[in-house]
């Protein structure tokens, strides 16, 4: 069956010479910019991420334990009416993952009804027993989703995958646009973009609003597992930001159900957590006893109602892959309406009708790991050798509850540099949503990862990949303001972000 041909985000249709009429100025600015000046500034923005420490690690890998992710510097560009549709349905979909984990550790209404087995939850190693019957502060589980989206055409986007853990990679979206706005400001004088600077501060409100009841000053701070962990220069830069503290498990100490952060002067109390920890490791005294990255109590301080965490525990069974292809059913149970955002089609090799399905067309499909993430166990089928596909037949036949099977989607495509100049390469797509008490917003822009090799599928930068800025396109009411030779202001809603200059 193979892979048709890939649609192409700035040209259209693969073959084409001539940018999409909306995109003309883009086209332009490729045509008329040398390689060797593109490839200068994308030196320039790799070499900065260097020298700031924006790297991440590669576990097990000899050659190199930190490196920088390949920044791009081509923008991937989403049209106004392109995005509203898109937030319109990331916004339907955070609000049915929100709703599904307050019922799943609640009531449990959608097993009680049928519409999903319930030994798919009940017997997930995602679902967290030990939190059931806890409700978090505001009853909102998924502050920060990361929700992984891919085109095939003009009109055509899906969910890949959901990420309502600990996603990462917004430390790109913004340092990506930085790069943007100091090597290419002449972009942003063709193209009214939608800033993506005021994410900390974002962010940082929806932390408070969500602190526990009475608490009128809250105290919020970034819990890491250190700089050994892949994302330190993330957890790093957010808290930095945001202008709170960065926390380790031996800053922390929980005394009758509250949680105290030891400073020079004495303990101060903490009611807010953004934990880039992953459940088993957050308290030892509720999973595992050996975890010397988490805190003792705090999943006691939780029950309490007395710290906030962001996002909270057990919200990893809303990334499971196996209940990825329910959420439609999911989304509509909750919302009563059709999914704004389709999945893609997927097939649950735990049913028997499906893993003969799979089995006969390993070729053509990629197969998954429910709980896998970063591009590991995964096959995928067109490009596999024979002694792989055999390898996943094994596998699949052995455990088929724990693998689910997709086509082989053609990705769109955008023009990348590399080695041997512009090229189309297949990306996908990571906006951020998050969810405070007063409500859901989807941030303008977000991570667009790229599979620098040709051909490949694989955007992961575990595997490769690498980065673009996203231009999201703002409506005719935005505005552009000159400001002479020392740079340029583009004013948002009454957000303010500076292009040129330092």
């Amino acid at each position: 069956m193979g892979i048709r041909q890939a649609f192409d985000e700035i040209m259209g249709q693969a073959g084409s010479t001539i940018p999409r009429s909306e995109l003309a100025a883009l086209g332009t600015w490729i045509a008329g910019t040398p390689p060797e000046d593109l490839r200068r500034r994308q030196q320039s923005a790799e070499a900065t991420f260097r020298q700031l420490g924006i790297t991440f690690a590669v576990y097990g890998d000899s050659d190199a334990s930190e490196r920088i992710i390949p920044f791009d510097i081509v923008p991937r560009i989403f049209l106004a009416s392109e995005w509203a549709r898109l937030s319109e349905g990331l916004v339907q979909r955070v609000e049915a993952i929100n709703a599904f984990l307050d019922d799943i550790y609640g009531a449990q209404r959608i097993l009680k009804d049928g519409v999903l087995p319930a030994d798919l939850i009940l017997g997930n190693p995602q679902f967290r027993p030990e939190i059931a019957g806890i409700r978090p502060p505001h009853g909102i589980w998924a502050h920060i989703c990361g929700i992984d989206l891919v085109r095939t055409g003009p009109d055509d986007f899906f969910v890949l995958e959901d990420n309502a853990r600990t996603p990462s990679g917004v430390s790109y979206m913004l340092e990506n646009r930085e790069a943007m706005l100091r090597l290419c400001p002449e972009l942003f004088h063709h193209f009214r973009v939608a800033a993506v600077d005021s994410y900390p501060d974002r962010l940082l409100e929806t932390m408070r609003s969500v602190a526990p009841e009475g608490v009128a000053a809250p105290v919020c701070v970034v819990l890491t597992p250190g700089h050994y962990n892949s994302a330190y220069y993330e957890h790093s830069f957010l808290a930095d930001s945001m202008g709170i503290e960065l926390v380790e498990a031996a800053d922390l100490v929980v005394e009758d159900d509250v949680v105290w952060m030891r400073m020079i002067g004495g303990l101060v109390k903490v009611d807010v957590i953004y934990r880039r920890i992953d459940d088993d490791f957050l308290d030892p005294r509720v999973f595992r006893p050996d975890s010397m990255l988490g805190v003792p109590g705090l999943i006691g301080a939780y029950a309490a109602g007395n710290v906030a965490l962001i996002n909270a525990p057990g919200n990893g069974i809303a990334d499971d892959k196996a209940i990825y292809s329910y959420m439609p059913e999911i989304v509509k149970y909750y919302s009563g309406s059709a999914a704004k955002l389709p999945n893609v089609e997927t097939w649950r090799c735990r049913e028997p009708q499906a893993l003969r399905y799979v089995l006969d067309n390993l070729d053509d499909l990629v197969v998954k790991l429910v709980d896998g993430s970063g591009g590991y166990g995964m096959l995928v089928g067109p490009t596999a050798t024979r002694a792989e596909i055999e390898a996943f037949r094994a596998a699949l036949i052995a455990e088929p509850h724990r693998y689910i099977a997709q086509p082989t989607l053609a990705l769109s495509t955008v023009p990348t540099l590399g080695d041997a100049g512009l090229a189309p390469r297949h990306v996908d797509f990571r906006p951020f949503v998050l969810t405070g008490s007063c409500g859901v917003q989807v941030v303008p822009g977000g991570l667009t990862r790229v599979a620098l090799k040709e051909g490949s599928l694989v955007v992961n930068s575990s595997q490769g990949g690498g980065t673009k800025d996203s231009f999201v396109l703002m409506d005719d009411g935005a505005m552009l303001q000159a400001q002479g030779p020392g740079g340029m202001t583009q004013s948002i809603g009454g957000m303010t972000q500076r292009m040129g200059g330092n």
